[in-house]
């Protein structure tokens, strides 16, 4: 199978993507300088210090030019941040955390994701997707499977070929700065609970031991008492997942047997009846909340503040299409944190 290339990289179909003139309008004198992260209050200063180690937040990328004077000095264009901004991001005080999702597209050399890893400092983590052929059991009926769009797929959970192509650049590129590889399961039909929770098990069972594998569902039905058996049996943990095709996020902690588990990892995708085209044409240039979601953030504020007591790491990735810009709203993620440690019984 032909590996698929990410369209438009980590900003695939959001506006300002790669090649569009609002993408590439960069000033000269931004372009001739290095990017530097914008300059913080001394009140996020403080913020930072008081939310604990423990806890890595961070957005889902960092290629947003609507960033400018929350975590960027200036403006500069979504093609320049997707190579230099990076180093800058992982600067500001509360973002310890970064998703990389174009692997999702197609794998990366461990040389790449070695960049990316000398670019943050050493308590920093990524949360990584893994190549999406191993987890459609059958390619969509979009134009950008090209011939194979409808058929089935012969790499889905196909250990051999993760372990080379996913795993071992996940590895030996990210090192210890490798928070989670994580293994997206997109709404699809897999065969009823039973034989996608045997089948994932056996998937897991067989690659190598090292890395913190996670599974991120999309049908609500897959998970089932027998999934978070495997995910036991295994090490590997249910990524939670804020979005509307799932159950809140406490309830998939539940289900998922997350309290028992090596860490806590979620994703805060997107709120109740939007959808990402649809939240990225309202929200864009992600500088500001636009619809905020408290449920939500309390929610993930006390599964943060369990997590610390049981020993747990914690990390979080938001997206732009969780409120309407994700340095906002790890922002105040990170006072309820705050907040909700203070206030832990103790």
């Amino acid at each position: 199978m032909a590996r698929q290339k990410s369209p438009g990289g980590q900003l695939a179909l959001f506006p300002g993507a790669p090649g569009t003139p609002e993408a590439e309008a960069e000033t000269p004198k931004a372009r001739m300088r290095v990017i530097e992260p914008a300059p913080v209050s001394p009140e996020v200063e403080a913020l930072g210090r008081a939310l604990p180690e423990e806890i890595r937040l961070g957005p889902s990328t960092w290629s947003y030019p609507g960033w400018e004077g929350l975590v960027y000095d200036g403006p500069y264009s979504v093609s320049r941040l997707a190579r230099e901004g990076l180093a800058a991001c992982a600067r500001h005080p509360l973002l310890r955390a970064m998703g990389i999702d174009r692997t999702h597209y197609s794998p990366v050399e461990a040389a790449e994701l070695a960049a990316y890893a000398a670019d943050v400092p050493p308590g920093f983590r990524f949360l990584v997707k893994a190549h999406e052929a191993l987890t459609l059991a059958r390619f969509p009926d979009r134009p950008r499977y090209g011939r194979e769009r409808g058929l089935g797929n012969p790499l889905y959970l196909d250990a051999a070929y993760a372990a080379d192509a996913v795993v071992a650049p996940y590895a030996l590129g990210l090192g210890e700065k490798g928070g989670g590889l994580l293994f997206q399961f997109a709404p699809q039909d897999l065969g009823g609970p039973a034989r996608f929770a045997d089948e994932l098990g056996t998937f897991l069972s067989a690659l190598p031991r090292g890395p913190l594998y996670a599974v991120e569902l999309r049908n609500r039905e897959l998970l089932t008492p027998r999934y978070a058996e495997v995910l036991a049996a295994t090490g590997a943990v249910h990524c939670i997942n804020a979005y509307p095709r799932m159950p809140d996020v406490r309830t998939q902690a539940r289900l998922a047997g997350v309290a028992s588990g090596p860490a806590v990892l979620v994703r805060w995708l997107l709120r109740a009846g939007k959808t990402y085209e649809e939240a990225a044409r309202l929200f864009a240039p992600f500088d500001r909340l636009h619809e905020e979601d408290p449920a939500t953030r309390e929610a993930l504020a006390e599964l943060s503040r369990d997590a610390l007591g049981r020993g747990q790491p914690v990390l979080i990735t938001v997206n732009n299409q969780a409120e309407g810009s994700a340095p906002l709203s790890i922002g105040k993620l990170a006072e309820a944190i705050v907040e909700a440690t203070r206030t832990s019984p103790t």
